[in-house]
């Protein structure tokens, strides 16, 4: 039977390879590193977790309103007062099957054959598909590592034509960690007004900040934008809670009530115990949330600052997330291979260290390193790092 043209349309993930072989070689009794992870390697705080546990035997075990418990977007509605200042109705709220899903939920509800969505380099893989999906159209900008991997406004500016329709924002982003200021998110926003082009504001790193610095939400910073925004969140990174799958979006009631009846008619509703166990992340003690803050970043520091000393590797030091984006193209060169993709699957087969390639996010000369994992594991695969490079140099 002939597939989709839809599905046959989407690029096939460039980690895929990687990742099956890591895992055949440990299956094989290798000692492998994976560096690859996409989530922290947390526990859920217990309070959720006995929170979600209580509300079974309680009897909440039943379908729920599609856009989520009320009472959970009432949550979801203090927390943006409280850490953005951001005033909300329960009917700008959608609570969804994690953000990845709020996102995929919002570009079928915006987006027709034709429309053109901004997506800055590096990106997280999923958007470009998701836009794809949604029958969009993704128009690619990069972020210059010199600038932080970020864009400007003027880059925005170059970018727009008469069918954009939306531009996408990560901050703190995934893969590079990554934080707009205020300030350059301000001159970003008026060129958005100015042309009419919806903010998709993706926010999931929100918590995990480093260096003293302060989170910014685009929609903080005018009424005007707050109106041009949705801004797309979730449990997920901030509260360990990734196998949960719960997000959120917020935002024009129109959007948010549109995204709400496409979602009646394919998940039902977000899973009713993970949304009693929101409830307790969000009306609960934020203390769990901090304390992993602070391991993260305790753990960057090291990790950024060894990780500088293996030759032929330059990195941009984050101020979010838990990843580092080093640039690979000088090792690459000094250890004889023709590409990061090609260096990165000889190191996993010489020394048991699975990174992440950079072209899975548009970014072909970076690797991803995730730091979710434990600061000893992670100092030595660096040193496996290092005794490759030193090996393979001529």
């Amino acid at each position: 039977m002939k597939l989709a043209k839809r599905v046959e349309a989407l690029t096939p993930s460039t980690t895929l390879a990687i990742t099956a072989k890591a895992n055949q070689l440990k299956a094989d009794g290798h000692d492998v590193i994976a560096l690859g992870a996409g989530e922290p390697d947390f526990n859920t705080p217990i309070h959720i977790i006995e929170a979600a546990y209580e509300s079974m035997k309680e009897g909440h075990t039943k379908y729920t309103a599609s856009g989520g418990l009320l009472s959970l977007k009432k949550a979801i509605v203090n927390k943006l007062k409280q850490d953005q200042g951001l005033t909300y109705e329960p009917s700008e709220i959608i609570v969804s099957t994690g953000a990845k899903h709020s996102l995929y939920s919002l570009f079928q509800a915006i987006l027709d054959e034709g429309d053109e969505v901004i997506i800055p380099i590096p990106y997280w893989v999923s958007y470009p598909e998701q836009v794809k999906l949604a029958d969009g159209t993704p128009v690619y900008l990069e972020g210059k590592e010199e600038n932080g991997f970020k864009i400007t406004a003027e880059d925005l500016k170059k970018a727009i034509t008469e069918q954009t329709k939306a531009l996408v924002l990560n901050s703190p982003s995934n893969p590079t960690g990554s934080l707009y200021s205020a300030e350059e998110l301000r001159a970003i926003g008026e060129v958005c007004l100015e042309n009419d082009i919806l903010i998709v504001s993706d926010e999931i790193y929100e918590k995990l900040v480093y260096g003293g610095v302060k989170h910014t939400s685009i929609a903080e910073l005018s009424p005007e934008l707050k109106k041009q925004t949705i801004i797309i969140n979730g449990l997920s990174k901030s509260h360990a809670m990734t196998g949960w799958r719960i997000g959120f979006a917020a935002g024009d009631a129109k959007i948010i009530k549109a995204m709400t009846n496409l979602d009646s008619h394919s998940t039902s509703n977000p899973t009713t115990t993970s949304q009693h166990g929101a409830l307790a992340a969000y009306n609960g003690t934020q203390e769990p949330v901090e304390e992993m803050r602070k391991a993260f970043e305790e753990r960057m520091n090291k990790v950024y600052d060894r990780l500088i000393t293996i030759p032929g590797i330059t990195c941009v030091k984050p101020n979010g997330a838990f990843y580092l984006f080093p640039n690979a193209t000088e090792a690459v060169s000094m250890t004889g291979f023709n590409s990061v993709d090609e260096w990165v699957e000889a190191l996993l087969e010489e020394e048991k260290v699975a990174l992440v390639p950079g072209s899975g996010f548009g970014a072909p000369n970076n690797v991803r390193l995730s730091y979710a994992t434990s600061l000893d594991t992670i100092m030595e695969a660096l040193d496996r790092i290092e005794r490759f490079i030193n090996s393979k140099q001529k």
